[in-house]
């Protein structure tokens, strides 16, 4: 993709994301499912690069078991700013020669497809130093000379008013030649606002250098969003939600209202199936073809097959498996559990941890009790049995294939192959209780008013 010249890239994630006010590091905040990082990290690896190194800072541990195995990890210790930041990967980088592409961590919006385009720019242009920059409010502002080149980058805290009323903005991306972005970083100074060694400061070094410097504009400014509070969170989580929902629409399902409809990036639905408003499908959930996801369901790391209608208002946990065509209905709960092909629970169910076979059915109100108060069990449920409306089937317990289970039945022992289970107290009717309990009520107000 792009340019045949070796490639490193370097993830700036040290930053203390203050205006998150979280425990959690900002790059671990999830967008749609998936940490920021996370997109970050796809984007550069879709480049092919040779080297691929994050800069770490606050909860640099918990970044790092998330990501174990994903890149080379190192740590800014001491805060000093983006050029020190890169300053730190300086010894992982120790002896490559090419391009060197500087990424935020905190831009999970960003597309692989722009980093190439920017890549080929810089080649096609033979430029020594690329930034990409966007027509939108950013921190920092480029300012070009009287013949439109890029003369330098303003940070915000230090701009003029004529400057803060740039509309290009510095997207934090840049792509450099090795040598000329070390080089220049050794001659980066602290004397700004904040004290900090700017990596935007590179740029006008290498004007200054004679080096070649040019600049590739977004298509789509959305890309530049840089995730810094909840609300700029929210606002990406929407955009990122809004590009999976079009691009299962491109896939071949049906959104009933696409702006209404909470999917996570990891989700894969197949074709012909229909997904009403009001429906969040989230994690590493899997759905067949030609489901019919009803309105208000929530679905979470779960297996659907094919032809599979569930909801509206169902909730399937994750762990759940479902074969196809697979019925359930509206307030059924699964989690943990296998149903097999044709099973049908159409309402106001639980199933958990439970393994059931083709065919089988459960009444309204049917409820598999799976857990002691210390430890949860698994339910067997055969093929084509019946579970009856009002049942509790209390774990470990089997029902045989083709087992039958009468309404309102407790069921605390295994049920053999095509019996019928009745597990309720045997009914009494008592003639005339209505009217000995309404006079003893009459009698008792009576005796009450007397005493009064």
């Amino acid at each position: 993709m792009g340019s045949e010249r070796a490639l490193a890239v370097v993830v700036l994630a040290a930053g203390q994301g203050t205006r998150m006010k979280s425990d959690l590091a900002k790059v671990l905040h999830p967008v749609a499912g998936r940490a920021m990082l996370a997109y970050v990290l796809d984007a550069a690896r879709a480049l092919g690069p040779d080297r691929l190194c994050v800069v770490l800072g606050r909860a640099a541990d918990r970044v790092r078991e998330a990501f174990e195995g994903a890149a080379h990890f190192v740590e800014q210790a001491a805060q000093r700013g983006t050029g020190h930041a890169v300053l730190c990967a300086r010894e992982s980088l120790a002896g490559f020669e090419g391009e060197v592409l500087v990424l935020c961590g905190d831009t999970p919006l960003l597309r692989a497809e722009s980093l190439g385009a920017l890549r080929r720019a810089k080649a096609e242009r033979k430029a020594d130093l690329m930034i990409l920059t966007a027509r939108r409010d950013l921190p920092g502002r480029i300012v070009r000379d009287d013949a439109g080149r890029v003369a330098r980058i303003v940070e915000a805290t230090d701009a003029s008013p004529e400057e803060l009323a740039i509309s290009e903005g510095n997207t934090g991306v840049m792509l450099a030649d090795a040598d000329l972005l070390f080089e220049a970083l050794d001659r980066v100074e602290d004397d700004n606002a904040q004290g900090e060694l700017y990596l935007t400061d590179v740029v006008s070094i290498a004007v200054t250098a004679g080096r070649p410097v040019d600049a590739l504009v977004l298509s789509d400014a959305d890309e530049a969003l840089g995730v810094n509070t909840r609300a700029e969170l929210a606002t990406a989580a929407a955009i990122q939600r809004r590009r999976n929902a079009l691009a299962a629409m491109d896939a071949g399902v049906t959104l009933v209202d696409p702006d209404a409809t909470y999917l996570d990036t990891q989700v894969e639905v197949g074709r012909d199936t229909v997904i009403e408003p009001g429906c969040v499908i989230q994690g590493h959930t899997r759905i067949g073809a030609r489901c019919h996801i009803k309105a208000h369901t929530a679905i979470e790391d779960a297996q659907l097959g094919d032809d599979v209608v569930v909801g509206p208002s169902a909730h399937l946990r994750p762990g759940t498996r479902l074969g196809a065509t697979v019925r359930v209905g509206n307030f059924v709960e699964i989690k943990n559990s296998d149903l097999g092909e044709g099973v049908k629970a159409d309402h106001l169910s639980y199933i958990g941890d439970a393994d059931v076979g083709a065919g089988a059915s459960f009444g309204c109100g049917s409820i598999v009790v799976n857990y002691d108060g210390i430890e949860k069990h698994r339910t067997e449920v055969g093929d084509g049995a019946f579970v009856g409306c009002n049942v509790n089937l209390v774990a470990p317990v089997r029902l045989e294939r083709e087992a039958f289970v009468a309404a309102g039945s407790t069921v605390t022992r295994d049920v053999p192959p095509g019996a019928l289970a009745v597990a309720r107290e045997r009914q009494r009717n008592l003639e005339g209780w209505r009217a000995k309990r309404d006079q003893r009520a009459r009698d008792q107000r009576a005796e009450k008013t007397q005493k009064d």
